[in-house]
């Protein structure tokens, strides 16, 4: 068995009641009272060891009436507790390496979750990328489309424009000549000389 200390920096927070081994007495602290036996539950160095501690020890919180009363701890008397347990249990070992199993393939598998989202944020990235590059060069062959389309429509509103103007030049010579012999004519009668 190891000594009593007093040391809080080393001291378990986490326990439960426990029996006391066999083959073990009971001890007294330094107020006078019967040690309990407690055994740390907490994920530490300690987990599953036994000890002896303080009846009065000060995180020992009184048992509540019910759960809405709870009634005050007593002052502390002194901070006694002796370690029982040299060396963890074996199912604490075992437990704790399950643990750390346990954690090791958690972080195991998050950092392959983290991978493979990761991986699939890429490939959308490089499909939008794709995606983007196809309707910029959709859009810059119905831009070059449209384009042609207007210089062949240009085009032809030129055609018929030069076609159009040509047909009001043959008809205004059509009226200047027909002008030109009317001005021309005998002017005796009322009607031009054709029509008397």
């Amino acid at each position: 068995m190891s000594l009593p200390c007093s040391d809080q920096s080393i001291r378990p927070r986490k326990m439960q009641s426990a029996s006391l081994p066999r083959g073990v007495e009971a001890v007294r602290c330094w107020c006078g009272d019967v040690c309990k036996v407690k055994e740390v539950t907490d994920f530490s160095d300690w987990l599953g060891m036994k000890f002896f501690m303080c009846a009065n020890y000060e995180s020992d919180p009184p048992e509540s009436i019910s759960a809405y009363v709870r009634p005050p701890s007593p002052p502390p008397l002194c901070m006694y507790y002796r370690w029982i347990d040299t060396e963890m249990p074996d199912w604490a070992v075992t437990e704790i390496r399950e643990r750390g199993r346990r954690a090791w393939a958690s972080l195991d598998l998050e950092e392959r979750r983290e991978k493979a989202e990761a991986e699939e944020k890429a490939e959308q990235k490089k499909e939008w990328e794709d995606y983007c590059v196809e309707q910029r060069a959709f859009l810059d062959e119905m831009i070059r489309k449209n384009q042609e389309e207007k210089l062949r429509l240009e085009e032809v509103y030129r055609q018929r424009e030069q076609a159009r103007e040509a047909e009001r030049e043959r008809k205004r010579k059509r009226a200047r000549a027909a002008k030109a012999a009317e001005e021309a004519g005998d002017g005796k009668g009322k009607y031009p000389r054709w029509t008397q």
